[in-house]
């Protein structure tokens, strides 16, 4: 017997400052509509971008209040009419803006991928591992025998990027903030390790690799961002999948030689990839991923800093913006 009403998270204003916009509200359970499904979510996962989409910058046309939390992996509770290919009690994983952060959610059947368990690992191989797969391997055009620099490696795509680099048969080189994170980047396959407050990632990139990178995937922005772009190898390409250092205030501004003169004469580029552009492709890598991870080839870390239920949604924001977080943060409902 389902409960009448459900709780979930709103951005009742818009602003970048999390804890600002959220706020919890109960609303009637709804009926799953013809070719819908209701799903009560079990895990939802939390991701550096939730501030911009409770900043409204994914919805640019959109007033609030708007629904937060971008991901989650539960349990299908009812069909509506003209569902088929999924029944009560399967497992889903679900990526959309507004999925998350809430107890239960209907959403349209097709836009629900089937999992074997709803779990916190089975979750984070979904906008995390998909964001990973497709920015190295399309967007980044990842080959063999390169060197590929991660940065933020020990997060929750960067760990994926990692092991994804490596099952390539490419040289990996993780960056990361603490002893902790390092010893997981060298249990899932690192060949080099750079915690960057112990070493200078500028000059262990010149010295140790003289000829440069050929394939960065970052993250991170400002000084990382100018040094990534400093080291790579004639045709290296660097793929920017986020710039968590600018979320939370606004953009740095910098005065230098533009990034023509760095790129030109080494032949590189310079290359973004935002998920939502790529929505087609996640069904093809999400299966890639599910098959390396039932197969043991893949590993899935989550953080295990356990965050419950929607009144601590807020907290389980800060404390991945805090940088201490290892692996894919989630809440539990």
């Amino acid at each position: 017997m389902l409960p009448k009403t459900y709780r979930k998270v709103v951005a009742a204003r818009f602003t970048n400052d999390f804890q600002e916009a959220a706020e919890i509200v109960e609303v009637p359970m709804p009926q799953p509509a013809t070719n819908e499904i209701l799903v009560r979510n079990r895990y939802a996962g939390v991701n550096a971008t939730d501030v911009n989409i409770s900043a409204g910058s994914y919805t640019p046309h959109a007033q609030p209040p708007l629904d937060l939390g971008a991901e989650a992996v539960g349990e299908v509770v009812a069909v509506g009419e003209d569902v088929t290919d999924l029944k009560v009690g399967d497992a889903v994983l679900t990526n959309s803006v507004g999925s998350g952060y809430r107890e239960y959610q209907t959403i349209r059947a097709f836009r629900a991928a089937p999992v074997p368990e709803a779990t916190p690992e089975v979750l984070s191989l979904g906008l995390s591992g998909a964001t990973a797969s497709i920015g190295l391997n399309v967007t980044g055009e990842m080959k063999n025998d390169e060197t590929v620099l991660v940065t933020a490696a020990a997060g929750g795509t960067g760990q994926f990027a990692v092991q994804l680099a490596k099952l390539k048969g490419n040289h990996v080189i993780g960056t990361c903030s603490t002893d902790e994170k390092a010893d997981l980047l060298h249990s899932l396959g690192c060949d080099r390790v750079i915690n960057y407050r112990k070493e200078d990632l500028g000059t262990v990139l010149r010295v140790e690799y003289p000829h440069g990178v050929n394939l960065v995937y970052e993250s991170v922005g400002r000084g990382m961002f100018d040094t990534a772009v400093d080291n790579l190898a004639i045709r290296g390409r660097l793929v920017i999948i986020g710039y968590i250092t600018e979320y939370l205030s606004t953009p740095e501004v910098v005065t230098e030689p533009r990034l023509y003169f760095k790129l030109l004469g080494k032949s590189a580029s310079i290359r973004s990839m935002f998920l939502p552009h790529f929505f087609k492709l996640v069904p093809e890598h999400l299966a890639r991923l599910m098959e390396f991870y039932t197969s043991g080839t893949l590993q899935a870390a989550v953080d295990p800093t356990e965050f419950r239920g929607v009144e601590e949604v807020a907290d389980a924001v800060a404390y991945l913006h805090s940088g201490q977080s290892q692996g894919k943060v989630v809440v539990r409902f």
